[in-house]
């Protein structure tokens, strides 16, 4: 059986949640006293990317994860975000434009042509100091990484976030439940059918957070994936990041799982020092959906393992080597003879510009 809402209760859910968030008589009286705070931000990025053991030019080839697997110089995205915060209500409105955002939104034109520049879009209430209720289109809560490279510290993006869930179009309710603990749970149409929901089926996710770590869990089209993110400050300048997924569908579908650890060392106020460590494990053709190749049983798995330095040249500019080794369990790569080969070396050097 599927592990989808049923259609018509959910729809009812959605629409009352919809009518509780557009009754003006709540909060009308207390934002129109209020100072409006309007907010322009974002960031552009661009890049260079080579092959170090594998084929550029023409035949150039890239690990199997999300962004950054152009080649030669290429750009990254340029992101607009507007938004208003209001005492009880708020909007944001964030748009990407360029190979990157393409790519992120890549379920999106459902309806029209415009949907492939619209990141996120969504209004939320503050109904009162520990719920929040927010609707529309937003990036998802699963995982360690996220879209824009500006809040990531490795440039070129693991596994696990390259094949969990990238945005979801629903309602939600985020909840502080005092002493460090969150929670959150929504209702959204199925994974990364952002602009409209075309087959009346809906997901539920669900998270329990406690002092940064975060524990989530989504039923989507009858796949389940769960979900560990979180992290540790070790000492001053030693950071630890974690994160670790389980993904399964019905009726022994294609699965995968894994775990990412991000080590980072500030050397300076200028300068840090990562390492992501990542094991991907796929069964039942999941590998070949990946990009890494699977045995005759279908299953595969890779180990990848990126260096990044982080240089911040000025106030709004972050500069980015990177080295990175994908290891495939399968010839899932070409060596620079074009031979099948089962790892691959290449280098990035990217740059980040961020304003507000």
């Amino acid at each position: 059986m599927k592990t989808i809402l049923n259609t018509k209760y959910a729809k009812n859910l959605v629409l009352a949640a919809f009518a509780l968030l557009t009754t003006g008589v709540f909060a009308q009286e207390e934002e129109t006293t209020e100072e409006k705070k309007i907010n322009i931000s974002g960031s552009l990025d661009t890049y260079y990317r080579t092959n170090l053991t594998g084929p550029n030019g023409d035949n150039a080839i890239a690990p199997g994860s999300s962004f950054a697997n152009l080649d030669g110089f290429a750009l990254g995205f340029a992101n607009l975000i507007a938004s208003y915060e209001g005492e009880k209500i708020g909007a944001v409105a964030d748009l990407v434009f360029g190979p990157r955002g393409t790519d992120a939104v890549f379920n999106s034109p459902q309806v029209s042509a415009t949907g492939d520049i619209i990141n996120q879009l969504y209004v939320y209430w503050n109904v009162s100091d520990k719920v929040t209720l927010t609707l529309g289109n937003f990036n998802t809560f699963l995982g360690y990484e996220v879209i824009a490279p500006a809040a990531n510290f490795n440039y070129s993006t693991s596994y696990l976030f390259s094949y969990g869930p990238f945005s979801h179009t629903g309602i939600k309710a985020d909840f502080d439940l005092g002493n460090e603990w969150s929670a959150m749970v929504g209702v959204f149409n199925p994974t990364d059918v952002t602009e409209a929901n075309l087959d009346g089926d809906y997901a539920v996710g669900a998270q329990l957070g406690y002092s940064g770590q975060y524990l989530n869990a989504l039923f989507s089209e009858g796949g389940f994936e769960l979900d560990f993110t979180g992290g540790f400050d070790l000492s001053e300048d030693f950071f630890l990041g974690i994160n670790a997924a389980f993904f399964t569908q019905e009726d022994d579908g294609p699965s995968f799982a894994g775990v990412a650890l991000y080590p980072q060392y500030a050397t300076s106020e200028n300068f840090t020092i990562g390492l992501r460590g990542e094991i991907f494990t796929t069964t039942n053709g999941f590998g070949d959906i990946a990009g890494i190749g699977s045995d005759a049983d279908g299953d595969g798995s890779v180990f990848a393992i990126t260096l990044t330095g982080s240089a911040t040249v000025a106030k709004n500019l972050i500069i980015k080597p990177e080295l990175r080794l994908d290891s495939s369990s399968e010839d899932a790569f070409l060596d620079s003879d074009l031979a099948p080969n089962s790892s691959l070396a290449s280098f990035v050097l990217a740059g980040i510009f961020t304003f507000d």
